[in-house]
């Protein structure tokens, strides 16, 4: 009778330990962790660039903070051609995908439509946006 708990118990061990190691070699490690200090940096160039009197530094900050956010979807690991198609494909992710993708178009517009400028107030919006999707992602 008492090999019956002992045996139980045992078997239990092992299967728990069989369904870890499937667990753990089956755990996605599509994304790795990124380096927080490195995009916290650029973010504070990019912060410390804005000047409220100073149009073309604010264009110049949203063009960064775009182009930062697509680096953190790519070192993320997030499939796509394009900064679009990864940001769809990140998706679940943002906390408002909305705000994301009205900075995003900002930065479009200022890319592809000459002569297009912003506000002070805008650029902060932008950055606000992007900000709060580099920290949906874990970059700062």
């Amino acid at each position: 009778m008492i090999a019956n708990p002992v045996l139980f118990l045992l078997v239990g061990v092992l299967i728990l330990a069989v369904v870890l190691i499937i667990y753990i070699s089956f755990k996605d490690k599509s994304a790795p962790a990124l380096k927080r200090e490195k995009f916290q940096a650029h973010w504070l160039e990019i912060e410390n660039s804005l000047s409220r009197n100073n149009l073309p530094a604010c264009q110049l900050a949203i063009m960064n903070a775009d182009k930062l956010l697509d680096t953190a979807l790519k070192e993320s690991r997030y499939k796509g051609d394009t900064m679009a198609d990864r940001m769809k494909s990140a998706g679940n992710v943002w906390k408002n995908a909305n705000s994301v993708w009205a900075a995003h178009k900002v930065r479009n517009k200022l890319a592809h439509e000459p002569g297009a400028s912003v506000s002070y107030e805008l650029t902060l919006q932008a950055l606000g946006a992007f900000k709060q999707a580099l920290k949906d992602l874990g970059a700062i």
